[in-house]
């Protein structure tokens, strides 16, 4: 486990942008590239001293999955094309780091599903999603490949962030494996689909992984009325620190919330359930 003392202790100001993707891949990021604006501007608008921030945008932001016999190799993008350069272009001109999902073209295979981050500086990582959506009468694996079982963290403002995509959530192994790498925060960008019992299972599956790692969980969905919204940020300790609500697609939701080392190091001090396993 990694550990924090007072000398590299963390802030970081997350912003979280529920917002809806289009079928239309040009207009989506020339969207983000407004949406990353607007979230820069009211970041240091309600903190003018606040260092570092991260806007978050929910997963296949580049293009909705349209119809579930819609052949998604169609409007996969390489990591050049024009998505990640206006998620790159976005991240550079406001100096703040940026994340978002997208479909990820592979010679010779289907597409992944891959979450992009960059830092102001223009570098990053991306984080192919793992468990695919083959739940509820849905069947993901049809039109994308899963990524290889490849935990992603990487270090924004001071903290650790882990990166996983929507149905990962799911899986606590993966969360764990995110902590283990060190992680004080898991990102979770989704297009959590609506339905019965569904916004009941992501406000208490992202408490779930937030209260057993005793890390901050980043939870940002695509809203109403075909996805669930609820976007929310929980705390180390698995308070909820800002929720959305269902929201309306037509119209984006800002969050903000800081999160902060000490508070992860505090919680873990408190409750040491990390520090206590038995393997």
């Amino acid at each position: 486990m990694a550990e924090h003392s007072t000398a590299d202790a963390g802030r970081l100001h997350v912003v979280l942008v529920q917002a809806a993707s289009s079928l239309d891949p040009s207009a989506n990021a020339a969207a983000l590239r407004d949406l990353v604006d607007r979230a820069a501007a009211e970041a240091r608008e309600r903190n003018p001293l606040v260092g570092e921030v991260l806007v978050v945008l929910p997963e296949v932001f580049q293009r909705d999955f349209g119809k579930p016999d819609t052949d998604l190799a169609a409007f996969a993008e390489p990591l050049d094309g024009e998505f990640v350069g206006a998620l790159t272009a976005a991240a550079v001109e406001h100096g703040v780091s940026v994340v978002a999902g997208m479909f990820r073209a592979v010679e010779g295979g289907r597409p992944l599903n891959t979450l992009v981050l960059r830092r102001p500086d223009g570098t990053g990582v991306e984080y192919d999603k793992i468990h695919l959506y083959d739940s509820f009468g849905y069947k993901e694996s049809d039109r994308l490949a899963a990524g290889e079982w490849k935990p992603v963290t990487v270090t924004v403002g001071g903290l650790r962030l882990g990166l996983m995509t929507c149905y990962d959530l799911r899986f606590p192994e993966l969360a764990r494996a995110l902590v283990d790498d060190g992680a004080d925060a898991i990102i979770v960008p989704a297009a959590w689909v609506a339905g019965d019992r569904k916004v009941d299972h992501w406000r208490t599956l992202t408490k779930a992984r937030a209260i057993e790692n005793t890390a901050y969980v980043v939870a940002v969905g695509q809203p109403a009325q075909r996805y669930s919204g609820h976007s929310l940020v929980v705390s180390p300790l698995g308070d909820v620190l800002v929720e959305a609500d269902a929201g309306k697609a037509e119209e984006p939701t800002l969050l903000h919330a800081v999160l902060q080392t000490t508070d992860v190091t505090s919680a873990r001090s408190v409750n040491p359930s990390l520090a206590n396993r038995r393997r």
